[in-house]
């Protein structure tokens, strides 16, 4: 019984559905963590708001368990369907674009390969470069598709940070030393966040990666742990040329670059990721910084 009920907890809260458990007076007795996020009034205790148990987009399902009688609601918000179109539709032409640039790149080395006296080498090099860059693009859009679709669990179950931040770090040096940037990590070792290991490891590894690729030569990166006021705090902190206040609020959109970032060959989406992870698992995200004092990338994991 107490295995039936774990799991039934778990497959509620981690639903990608507005989900709520509610008793014959309307008072919540449970609710999937897409509905506490996604709509008001939704708190373990209280009144489910009439609008919304008895609105129209509200699917009641009346049981019994243990005598009691109760209901499960599957909300939904007008426009829900109209908003996951126009981003679904967004979100295609965004791939398609990021795909055009190392194509084209593509093509041009074919045709450059055809004439000739061309270092033939150099440009399969640099073709292999472009496919890896294409590869790279196709498995981050499809990892994040799933992270969307609910196919990979976030949450479930602690896990300490801190020995995650260090493999990604040792894992990464190599990258790092050519890069000519310097690698720190530190923190508390007794944190621990709500994150599946390989959700963790996906979160360091883009945060790191993302000071490596753009903090530039001679730069240091600091990647820490550590308990804030009742949260624990993964960041990422590094003192290189740091990008303009402006673009702080963007850096966790598909595929959006600061002036710096656009002349890498990073796919856009390792911080979209980040977000996406860390606020699936309750957690939220923001960006420190501006032009010529660093940046830094802030997680905030907030106690249960």
């Amino acid at each position: 019984m107490e295995v039936d009920a774990e799991r039934g907890r778990v497959l509620l809260e981690e639903s990608r559905e507005a989900i709520v458990v509610v008793d014959v007076h309307g008072t919540v007795l449970a609710s999937s963590r897409r509905a506490r996020q996604s709509l008001e009034g939704v708190r373990e205790g209280d009144q489910l708001p009439a609008e919304l148990l008895g609105g129209a987009h509200a699917l009641v399902v009346p049981y019994s368990v243990g005598g009691r009688d109760e209901r499960l609601v599957y909300l939904s918000r007008v426009g829900d369907t109209a908003a996951y179109e126009e981003l679904r539709s967004g979100f295609t032409a965004a791939v398609s674009h990021e795909l055009r640039t190392p194509l084209a790149r593509l093509l041009s080395l074919l045709e450059l390969a055809l004439l000739p006296g061309e270092d033939i080498r150099d440009l399969v090099d640099q073709a292999r470069r472009e496919v890896e860059q294409i590869r790279e693009l196709i498995d981050e859009v499809l990892f994040l598709s799933e992270l969307e679709s609910g196919a990979r669990v976030v949450a479930l179950g602690a896990v300490a940070v801190l020995p995650v931040l260090e493999s990604v770090a040792a894992e990464l040096a190599e990258r790092a030393a050519r890069a000519g940037v310097t690698v720190e990590v530190r923190g508390d070792p007794s944190a621990n966040v709500e994150v599946r290991p390989r959700m963790l490891q996906v979160v360091a590894q883009n945060l790191a990666e993302n000071a490596i690729r753009y903090a530039g030569p001679g730069t240091n990166a600091l990647l820490a742990v550590e308990r804030d006021e009742g949260a624990v705090v993964i960041r990422v902190a590094d003192d290189g040329a740091g990008v303009a206040e402006t673009d702080l609020p963007r850096l966790f959109e598909r595929f959006y670059r600061a002036d710096r970032a656009r002349t890498s060959r990073g796919t856009g989406l390792g911080l979209a990721i980040v977000k996406h992870v860390v606020t699936s698992a309750g957690g939220s995200v923001e960006a420190r910084g501006g032009r010529g004092r660093g940046l830094e990338i802030r997680c905030i994991f907030r106690a249960r």
